[in-house]
């Protein structure tokens, strides 16, 4: 069972906008049983907190469901999921700096994924407006389905 886990700053904002999007998408393709998906911060500021109130209104919008609870990246995550999904290169370097020697888990920035997107890092909406979170909804929609079909391409017999 292929595992994803999304990463960014806080995990308020980016990370759990990309799971609830990918998680979306497994549901549409009937692959939500074949994979296991969660989100989490390279800091632990918010653990414990709902994600920021913009981001949960842009998924409203979008008709995609969200209820996960901030949470730190652990030690455990790099044995326990394949990728670990950056949003960015700063998520990317203290990923890094935290992946144990024997660590099998792929690291890499989710737009890498997607090479038509605008940038290589998915831009950190928090001290914008709402118009920060629809663009970033944006970018992790299409990178999110490039990831998806990858994965998918890899599970094929």
């Amino acid at each position: 069972m292929p595992s994803v886990l999304f990463v960014c700053l806080g995990n308020i904002c980016r990370s759990p906008m990309a799971e609830a999007i990918f998680l979306a998408k497994l549901r549409q393709r009937g692959f939500e049983s074949r994979y296991r998906v969660d989100s989490a911060g390279t800091g632990a500021w918010h653990a414990g907190e709902t994600a920021d109130p913009r981001t949960l209104a842009t998924l409203k919008r979008h008709e995609i469901p969200y209820n996960g609870r901030a949470r730190a990246v652990r030690l455990t995550d790099f044995s326990e999921f394949d990728y670990l999904v950056a949003m960015d290169q700063a998520n990317v370097d203290d990923l890094l700096r935290l992946k144990p020697l024997d660590s099998q888990a792929v690291i890499a920035r989710l737009l890498e994924w997607d090479p038509e997107a605008p940038t290589h890092d998915v831009p950190d909406p928090y001290y914008g407006g709402p118009e920060g979170f629809e663009n970033i909804y944006r970018l992790i929609d299409q990178a999110t389905t490039e990831l998806l079909n990858e994965l998918e391409l890899d599970e094929s017999p």
